[in-house]
């Protein structure tokens, strides 16, 4: 059993206290090119960039933030500040038919850091930093 008086509280709490705030959306801001391109180079333009079968299925071309934010033929990739509606979110999670869930076919699912930053860098705005 561990006891805990006034004193050993408050310097517990003090010791919490940067943590909380950081839990409390104080989050490190998310560099589309520093963070998000490589992800999608890493997984993605070698089917959704220049003669890629994604690019000329869908038209979706994700070698910039530019061509990224054009979207599909089939509509918006990203809605800004909401990653739970965004396709390309919904897609990387396989939240979608698994006939279309990306990478596709045989190629490995993106790791789920990769996916946690595309999520808070569309959350934070989806800006081309």
């Amino acid at each position: 059993m561990v006891i805990v008086n006034k004193n050993t509280m408050g310097v517990i709490m003090l010791c919490l206290l940067p943590l909380v705030i950081t839990a409390c959306g104080n989050e490190a801001q998310v560099s589309f090119s520093k963070d998000v391109q490589p992800i999608l180079d890493k997984n993605c333009v070698e089917c959704h960039g220049e003669g890629g079968q994604g690019l000329l299925a869908s038209g979706l071309d994700l070698t910039s933030h530019e061509s990224l934010m054009k979207g599909a033929q089939f509509g918006p990739m990203i809605i800004a500040g909401d990653a739970e509606g965004s396709n390309l979110v919904v897609l990387m999670e396989g939240r979608a038919d698994p006939s279309i869930s990306m990478p596709h076919g045989q190629r490995d699912p993106v790791g789920e850091a990769d996916i946690q930053a595309v999520r808070a860098w569309v959350d934070q705005g989806a800006k081309n930093n």
